[in-house]
């Protein structure tokens, strides 16, 4: 069983920045890819980023492509995202899951354990 804890949301002004942190327990951490989702009030949960097992591979939805960066630390067991350039339109609950396979993909089936999510607020 892994257990994430996520930190890191708050209320920012558009065009501001935030950097979310997802610290994971268990030895098996640096086994597996590591990812970012999100859900907004009323929308389906959806795909922001992964990072591979090993760090060395990372896959991004489009819409965040170029703003987002997403790293991780498997010595701190812990996953980031760098959030720069925020806009209203990313106001949502952020989650970390952590993968069944080591490589970085953008699907939610491929998760096995979700943490309880940041609240990330973008005002205009």
């Amino acid at each position: 069983q892994v257990q994430l804890v996520e930190s890191g949301g708050g209320l920012v002004q558009s065009g501001g920045s935030l950097r979310l942190s997802c610290a994971a327990s268990g030895r098996t951490f640096r086994t597996y890819a590591m990812g970012w989702f999100r859900q907004a009030p009323g929308k389906e949960r959806e795909f922001v980023a992964a990072i591979s097992a090993s760090g060395t591979s990372t896959y991004y939805a489009p819409f965040v492509r170029g703003r987002f960066t997403i790293s991780r630390d498997n010595a701190k067991t812990t996953v980031y995202l760098q959030m720069n350039g925020l806009k209203p339109d990313d106001t949502a609950l952020y989650y970390c899951a952590v993968g069944i396979s080591a490589m970085a993909v953008p699907f939610p089936n491929e998760y096995k354990y979700w943490g309880q999510g940041t609240q990330v607020t973008v005002s205009s």
